[in-house]
């Protein structure tokens, strides 16, 4: 029997989503949208069913607006809300997406209470607390893609850089989902090689600033709307990794109890993925200028999940 995956929210991302999702032969597929939206999603399954043929996969993708239709679904990726405009930061979403987030979250509590649950919506460290809040799910099984993306992005630059290939950089991104993550440039490698060692400090400081502000470029270059391509690979490297309990050490936006010294948030860690949810997070030994940028994006975290008031 295929597993059921299940995306809420059929926009740019969640009908990319659907298609990798397919290509890969992780599940069938719902999309799930609003009602007003419904014969949209719809025509987007179909379309992708129509592809099939030519993409060698199997997998029924199907579109509704009724939250029964996703019931037995194993995996659940959260996309649906309003996506970031030119000028508008991720905290400028905050009350906007929480309206949105909180009737998703009661109703996948109640139609498929033991699914694992990606949150991509921003702002992402916010929506995966108030999701976690709304359900109650246990914390290994609700996280944030964030800081799998981060690390994408920070990846790729390296590469773009050093004009190398992206499969032999390695490295990893902490903390918030925005203008105050942590790159670890001391821990990145490049097919073994120290970052620090092949990359001048202003190269290195140049693509960290990139990293921070990745998001808002695109947003800029688009003009309207944010990224999409990333952050659906991302989600779906993630959900894969929990389907075919690859337990693949992936760094997202994870519920800290004590982990790093932070109790109660949702922060960008390196976990594994499983069978399990999230199995497991890594602590990294940090050295004192790491302790304190990881203190100064927690603190950003912390703001923002108290002016969500839940």
């Amino acid at each position: 029997m295929r597993k059921k995956i299940a995306l809420i929210g059929g926009g740019q991302i969640g009908q990319i989503q659907a298609m990798l999702a397919a290509q890969r032969e992780l599940g069938d597929v719902v999309i799930l949208d609003i009602p007003d939206l419904e014969n949209r999603v719809k025509g987007k399954a179909l379309d992708l069913m129509e592809m099939a043929p030519h993409g060698n996969y199997d997998a029924n993708l199907t579109g509704t607006s009724n939250y029964q239709d996703i019931a037995g679904a194993d995996v659940v990726i959260i996309t649906a809300g309003m996506p970031r405009k030119p000028g508008m930061s991720r905290e400028d979403l905050l009350s906007t997406n929480i309206g949105i987030i909180k009737p998703i979250a009661e109703n996948v509590k109640k139609v498929v209470p033991k699914a694992f649950c990606i949150i991509v919506t921003n702002p992402l460290d916010a929506m995966v607390y108030v999701f976690h809040k709304v359900t109650g799910f246990p914390k290994n099984q609700v996280c944030g893609m964030a800081g799998a993306l981060d690390t994408a992005r920070w990846r790729s630059f390296i590469a773009m850089e050093l004009g190398v290939s992206v499969e032999d950089v390695s490295g990893t991104v902490l903390g918030g989902h925005g203008p105050t993550m942590v790159p670890l440039p001391r821990l990145t490698t490049v097919g073994g090689v120290p970052l620090t060692e092949i990359m001048d400090p202003l190269t290195v400081k140049k693509v960290v600033t990139r990293t921070r502000e990745a998001g808002t470029e695109i947003v800029k270059l688009l003009g309207n709307g944010s990224a999409f391509f990333s952050p659906s690979w991302s989600s779906i490297v993630m959900a894969e990794s929990y389907l075919k309990d690859k337990k693949r050490i992936i760094t997202c936006a994870a519920l800290c109890e004590g982990e790093y010294g932070i109790h109660g948030l949702f922060i960008g860690v390196p976990a594994r993925i499983g069978s399990g949810g999230v199995e497991k997070i890594y602590e990294i030994k940090l050295n004192g200028e790491e302790k304190a940028s990881l203190a100064q994006t927690v603190e950003a975290v912390k703001k923002t999940v108290s002016e969500c008031q839940i």
